[in-house]
């Protein structure tokens, strides 16, 4: 079946609102605002894609990973163009991103434009955040970097169990 462009490019969305995060599996690329655009170049689709940071290593699974799943769809022919600027934003990610975070164990990230942003290189600031599995704000940041260079690690005073903490950037 052949498909006009705009239903070609409405199901290159939804087949990308389906791709995991390799870091985060519990968030899609979509809904951490990796996925910036989807638009046609000629016969391919272009899809625009913004790392959380420069340095991201999963920047090539990314990538492997999104064309698979359009090639599956039977969307292509696609290429994957990285976009740096404007550099990501953690305000980019989806109240759904937020919320799948927040179940998944991990503090989502305030917001950005609240001036809550904070250096991947240095520690979060005081601030008490939430446990995500009790809600004590008795918690106590162990570490500037969790599994990723883009998430802190914390631990709960109350309920003792350690969680990451997706840093505002």
């Amino acid at each position: 079946m052949v498909m006009d462009a705009p239903a070609r490019l409405q199901r290159a969305w939804e087949v990308l609102d389906s791709v995991p995060d390799p870091e985060l599996p519990a968030v899609s690329l979509c809904d951490l605002g990796i996925v910036r655009d989807v638009r046609l170049a000629g016969a391919a689709l272009q899809l625009l894609l913004t790392p959380t940071y420069s340095g991201c290593p999963a920047t090539e699974v990314i990538a492997h990973d999104v064309l698979a799943a359009i090639d599956a769809a039977g969307l292509g022919p696609a290429q994957v163009q990285w976009q740096r600027a404007p550099a990501w934003s953690t305000d980019w990610i989806t109240e759904r991103g937020l919320a799948r975070l927040h179940a998944h164990g991990i503090a989502p990230p305030g917001a950005v434009a609240a001036g809550n942003a904070v250096s991947l290189h240095f520690m979060p600031r005081a601030a008490a955040l939430a446990c995500p599995r009790c809600g004590s704000r008795q918690t106590q940041c162990l570490s500037a970097f969790g599994a990723t260079a883009c998430k802190a690690l914390y631990r709960c005073l109350d309920c003792r169990e350690p969680f990451e903490h997706f840093k505002p950037l």
